[in-house]
């Protein structure tokens, strides 16, 4: 059995923030959130959050992750103290206990399932996650053998000039046997100038211990301020965009396009610069995207063009162009072959195949047939200042230029809209609706003067 301890007490005074420095966003997760993504890899039987500061609003975070077991550090007095609270939690447990660090997000599940691989195939009562720093300064020293069993601890501070040529940091990451652990908790001191008990000490009782090297040191970097969570996301990109790329994806200018992790993306796809895609998105293949777009928790299709728009919890199905300077959302789901050009909103409406509205408009609570023409300026006047009405326009219907249709209201197929008109009454199929007042003409007519 397996089990995992994030540590999530700590306030992170440097982040300057009064929410808690676990709750901060790295792209579309919180650091909190991305530990507990990259664990899932080892399935572990039980994983427990040690909370302590604004502990209410750390689980609240975390409501949609099911089975968190939440542990309260009221105090924070170092990280042996923060595992401690665990015991009376794990007082039946006989497996293997992960701790690992909230504000450590950039592990990936490859390196924490062989750190565990690695502790369980040697029998060890603790494996460290060791990681060889080009530039270790202010870090511990680890010393091993020649099999990578733990010899001693030094920190840098105490380090001589020869040990310190030595570069193998602690990364703060640990594979405990739990019943071998939970004995010696309770030896921890506080002998220190910060008052705190370390969990490291623990390997002075504990045999034996193996170091496990990270292949890439930046996984175990730690984020405790805005710079720092900065530079994590600039690693996290990269990670993400040379994978994209690797898998036949173009990218024009990539440190100028952000993509979340949790986007897929097909081969052939292009992505242009200024172009950012968040959330659960999806793109087809042949898809070009930008410059200059957002798309957020949307489907693209393929071979669709989005271009300067905003697409946001929508659908685009295949060969549809979207703007220039086009937004959809609301869930909005626009059929094959459309377009919808340019300064278009269309919200929370369901746009059918071969349909255009090309520039100027706003669809909202609609419902539109396939091969509909769109003029520009057609608006659906879709509130009535306390409701939200829907607008049903049937097959190959066409609207005039500057048309307002008042919902709720229902055109038939085949019905063509006089420019200009203000339609409030349904109409059949196969009509021309024209609703405007005549025009008027008055010769010799001029405003009064007030003189």
């Amino acid at each position: 059995m397996v089990a995992v301890a994030i540590l999530a007490a700590g306030r992170g005074t440097r982040m300057k923030s009064d929410l808690p420095k676990v709750c901060h966003k790295l792209g579309s997760l919180s650091m909190v959130e991305r530990v507990l993504e990259n664990c899932l890899g080892v399935e572990p039987q039980r994983r427990l959050v040690i909370v302590g500061y604004q502990r209410e609003r750390v689980q609240q975070s975390l409501a949609a992750h099911a089975g968190l077991e939440f542990v309260e550090q009221a105090q924070q007095l170092g990280t042996g103290h923060a595992v401690q609270q665990l015991l009376p939690y794990l007082e039946d447990f006989t497996g293997d206990l992960l701790v690992l660090n909230g504000d450590v997000p950039l592990l990936r599940s490859s390196t924490i399932k062989h750190l565990l691989e690695t502790h369980q195939t040697n029998q060890n009562a603790a494996t460290l996650l060791t990681a060889q720093m080009p530039n270790p300064q202010g870090y511990g020293r680890v010393f091993c053998d020649g099999e990578n069993r733990l010899t001693q601890i030094i920190e840098d501070r105490d380090c001589t000039a020869a040990q310190k040529q030595n570069h193998r940091i602690n990364a703060g990451v640990y594979c405990f046997n739990w019943h071998k652990l939970a004995s010696v908790l309770p030896k921890l001191e506080a002998n220190n100038d910060q008052k705190e008990y370390y969990l490291t000490d623990v390997v002075n009782f504990l045999d034996p211990v193996m170091a496990v090297d990270v292949e890439d040191y930046e996984e175990i970097l730690g984020i405790n301020d805005r710079k720092q969570l900065s530079s994590a996301y600039d690693i996290l990109q990269t990670r993400v965009k040379d994978a994209w790329m690797k898998a036949g994806v173009t990218l024009i200018n990539p440190d100028s396009i952000t993509i979340d992790d949790t986007v897929e993306l097909q081969p052939d796809v292009i992505i242009e610069p200024q172009t950012h895609l968040r959330g659960k998105t999806k793109i087809g293949s042949g898809t070009k995207v930008g410059p200059g777009s957002l798309i957020e928790n949307s489907q693209l299709g393929q071979q669709v063009t989005v271009l300067y728009s905003v697409v946001s919890d929508s659908v685009v199905k295949d060969n549809t162009r979207i703007g220039p300077y086009a937004h959809l959302r609301g869930h909005a789901e626009v059929g094959e072959a459309c377009r919808i050009g340019n300064f278009v909103e269309v919200k929370k409406s369901k746009i059918g195949d071969r349909t255009n509205a090309a520039h100027l408009s706003y669809l909202g609570d609609a419902t539109l047939g396939n091969q509909v023409n769109i003029g520009c300026g057609t608006i659906t006047a879709n509130y009535d200042g306390v409701k939200k009405h829907p607008t049903t326009i049937g097959d190959r219907t066409k609207t005039g230029s500057n048309s307002v249709l008042v919902a709720p209201i229902t055109l038939g197929a085949d019905v063509t809209v006089g420019a200009g008109s203000v339609i409030t009454k349904d109409v059949p199929d196969d009509c021309l609706v024209i609703a405007r007042s005549r025009q008027v003409e008055r010769k010799g007519w001029r405003m009064k003067s007030d003189s």
